[in-house]
This record gives structure tokens, sequence and C-alpha cells, in this order.
């Protein structure tokens, strides 16, 4: 039997806030455990809740970016459950009204694009973190994380392979990030990701039994999870098993998920609304304010690079992947680089040398007017492309800027026609024989010929010009 993998995702985005979601105690990561746990975030009698102004306005920025119905009034809600990292025994969330309604985002995989639709966006609080292995044979609870503003994104079951997925995680990732309300730290729990997954027989329009994937916090942790899980519930179905609802943790050391316990529905939280917290009014001024504030969005720059720059839809698409790599672009271009060479440059030796130093375009040692600078050289046929290469590699290294490496390493280009001509003179006289196969129709003679002046010049001569002239002599 032929068989289609359903998936949906819920995501936790961790907003950049300096304070909590109800209360003044820092958000900053890496603290010693339990010093930002304050009165608020456990719950001590009391104590009450006061929401958070930034994390709304993170929120309705999200909501603009996916185009999606901005709920005029919302409401909190206690989510009660036990777990020792919940010191409250409730977290504070939405429910049946969430702030951010329907919207949707659009994914490339492959050649193929897709829109995903996205259910709702609500905010809500973090809990703390369990510590295992701080100490031998014991695990430790970490509060400090507990009330860390979220926004819980969740979509529609619109996912059909892993490779989707993956695309609308990372999409997702890149854009909260663009428009500044997280820092997209996977590693730090700032972007986490839970998946349903299910299958049912191709063709067929009924769901089957979702098994949800919590908390992994990497896209290839991600790719290889809901493969194995697809092929899991595949095995067992085909063997005549029958799939329980649950939670399952994956393990990268295995690659494999395991159960962790039996799923929870919506009525076993008791959810009610929160007693101590108004619904939350956003208003069209709210949202008016909030959008003048908002960055250019990468569909609609991805847009403009086409039609302001002449760009293809692959190039642009690629340069606005990420807004450090879109807002370099922009600055080499604005620094006095043309247009298509800062894209060719950028998206080839820029970031091969990125991805082989693992760094990001933020970090990387050649500013984007050192690259307009180089790319400048190479127009005004001061240096070829290939001394422009030996120059870049000595701008990464920290050498010294471009003019100034240009003239130690001798690189500058001949581009006087009187000397070139003197060079392709002497390689004339030196290869007769080369000289006659060429004029008897090998083409390829030509090119070595090239080649030999190019090398009798060292590299210097503008290659251009030598074929020019190299032409003209030999038609002579």
């Amino acid at each position: 039997m032929a068989w289609e993998v359903v998936i949906g995702l819920e995501t936790h985005v961790q907003l950049l806030t300096k304070t909590k979601q109800f209360s003044g105690a820092s958000t900053a990561f890496g603290a010693e455990p339990n010093t930002q746990a304050c009165e608020v975030s456990i719950a001590l009698p009391g104590v009450l809740p006061v929401l958070n102004k930034q994390s709304v306005e993170c929120a309705i920025k999200f909501g603009l970016a996916i185009e999606a119905e901005i709920a005029p009034r919302s409401v909190f809600a206690r989510k009660n459950y036990f777990y020792p990292d919940l010191p409250k025994g409730y977290q504070i969330s939405q429910y049946e009204l969430p702030v951010v309604g329907k919207g949707h985002l659009t994914i490339q995989v492959g050649n193929e694009e897709k829109t995903v639709r996205i259910t709702r966006a609500h905010l809500e609080e973090d809990a703390g973190k369990s510590v295992h292995g701080a100490q031998e044979g014991m695990s430790g609870i970490d509060l400090n994380r507990a009330g860390t503003p979220l926004l819980e994104i969740v979509t529609e079951p619109d996912m059909r392979s892993a490779a989707e997925a993956v695309a609308y995680a990372k999409k997702l990732h890149e854009l909260v990030q663009w428009i500044g309300i997280c820092d997209g730290n996977m590693q730090e729990g700032s972007f986490r990701c839970d998946v349903n997954v299910s299958v049912r027989p191709k063709g067929s329009d009924k769901l089957g039994t979702r098994r949800e994937i919590k908390n992994l916090n990497s896209f290839k942790f991600m790719q290889q999870a809901i493969e194995y899980e697809t092929q899991w519930q595949i095995d067992t179905l085909e063997d005549g098993g029958k799939i329980e609802q649950a939670t399952v943790l994956f393990n990268p050391d295995t690659g494999e998920t395991r159960a962790m316990r039996s799923k929870e529905e919506a009525n076993d939280y008791r959810y009610f609304p929160d007693p101590d917290l108004l619904p939350l009014e956003v208003t069209e001024a709210d949202k008016t304010r909030v959008k003048a504030g908002m960055p250019e969005l990468p569909e609609a720059m991805k847009g403009r690079f086409e039609s302001n720059f002449g760009l293809s839809a692959y190039d642009a698409a690629t340069l606005t992947a990420s807004r450090d790599v879109a807002d370099y672009f922009v600055a080499t271009v604005n620094a006095g680089a043309e247009t298509k060479p800062a894209a060719n440059w950028i998206l080839g030796a820029v970031s091969a040398k990125l991805n082989a130093d693992e760094k990001s375009i933020a970090h990387s040692p050649v500013s984007a007017a050192q690259l307009a600078s180089l790319l400048k050289r190479i127009s005004d046929n001061t240096i070829s492309n290939n001394a422009a290469k030996q120059v870049f590699e000595a701008m990464w290294a920290g050498e010294g800027e471009v003019d100034s490496i240009i003239e130690a390493k001798g690189l500058k280009q001949v581009s006087d026609s009187g000397a070139i001509e003197a060079i392709i003179d002497e390689v004339l006289a030196a290869n007769t024989a080369m000289v006659a196969e060429f004029k008897s129709g090998k083409e390829k003679a030509f090119n070595a010929l090239v080649g030999q002046c190019m090398k009798a010049s060292k590299g210097k001569a503008n290659p251009a010009q030598v074929n020019e002239l190299l032409k003209k002599k030999l038609s002579a």
C-alpha cells in the first residue's frame, strides 16, 4: 500500500524582550541557575502578573508579516498541568481567543512553491527547564527561563514530507529574526519545534492518528526524526498494529523516536480565563504604529531586487533568504559595486569562505565596503578576475585594504596596448607551429596562444585586450 505522511508544526519562539512576560525579571541567557526566578514566575502568594507590552508588539509584527488576522480582543487563560519545572501548577497562555489568527507562509521546496497555512499564534510564558547530569545520578530544576515571553505558532497539517517541514521551519526561523522578534538561537532554546506526524493511505482525506515529536532544536534532527517516525508508523500499520496518540522524543544518538507519554487533549489542561489579567485589546492605531517600525519584508525585497537591480529570481531569493545577507548586498551596492557582480561574489566566494570558516556574514572579515572596492578594481580593469581572487584571500586573512594589497603583491593589470602587443609579438615569434595550426582551422590553438601570452605577462595582461589584439595580429 502507498502511504502519505501528514505533518503540522507547533513552534515556540522566545521573544526578544529584556524582561519576562508578566514581570520585570531579566530574560538574559546564561545566568546562574534560579537567579532570575522572580516572585511572579513562581507565583508566590499575593503577586499579580503585568503583561509585557513589547511582547504584544512582537506578536503584532509577526501577524502583519504573515498577513494574518490580528484579534482586536484576545484573552489569556490558565493551562493547568503538573510538571517539576512549572512551579505555579499552570502556564499562562491563550486558548480560545489568540492574538494572531489565520495567516500563511510560502515556502520553496526544490522547484515547487507551496503555501503553508498558519492557524494561530498566541502569547504565553515559558516554563523552567529540567537539568540532567549536573550532579551524578540527579536531575535539577532551573527556573530562570520560567516566565520568558513566547509566541507559539501553530500550522495546519499542510506538509507532506520532511523536506517541506524543514523548509517551513527554516523560513519561519529566518522570518522571526528578520522582523527582530527572536534571536533564533536554537542551541539556547530560543526557537523550538514540536512536530505532529501521522500517516494515511495515499488518496485518503481522513487524518491518521498523530504522534507529537517534542522539542526539536535542529533542522537536521527534525529531518531525521520525521523520516524515522514516518517509517515507524508505516511499519507498525503494515504489521497489523495500531498507532496510539502520544508525545515522543527524538534521540539524535540513535536516530530513533520513543514514546514519552500519552498525548494530552485540550480538555486535559482545564483551560479557564486568567482572573488576574484583563483581555488584551489591539487597536488599528496599534497596528499602524507597529507596521511603521517594521523592516521591508523578504518577499517585497526580493521583488525589488528583481525589478530595480535586474537580478534573477533565484539570485534575489537567495540573497533575501537572510536579512544579514540582504543587508550586506545592499551595503555593497550602496558602496559603488555593480549589482550582478556583487550578487555573484556574495553568493560565491564570500559564502564559500563563510561556510568553510563556519562564520555568519555579520562576522565576515571582508566588509561590504571592502568587497565593493574590490569589485570596482575589477570593473575599471585595474586587476583581473584571477588577481581579484588573490586580493580577496589576502583581505580575508586581514592583510590590508584592496589597493595596498594590489600594490604589495604586484597584481596590477597591464592594460597598455603597446606593452601587450610587444608580448604578443614575442609569443607569436616563439610559437610558429601553433600559429600555423590556428591558420589551418584549429581553434584550440588560439586558446593555447592566449595562455602563452598570459604566461609571458605573468598573468598581468588584460585578458580581453589580449584576445582582441591577438585576433587582429592573426588575421593580418
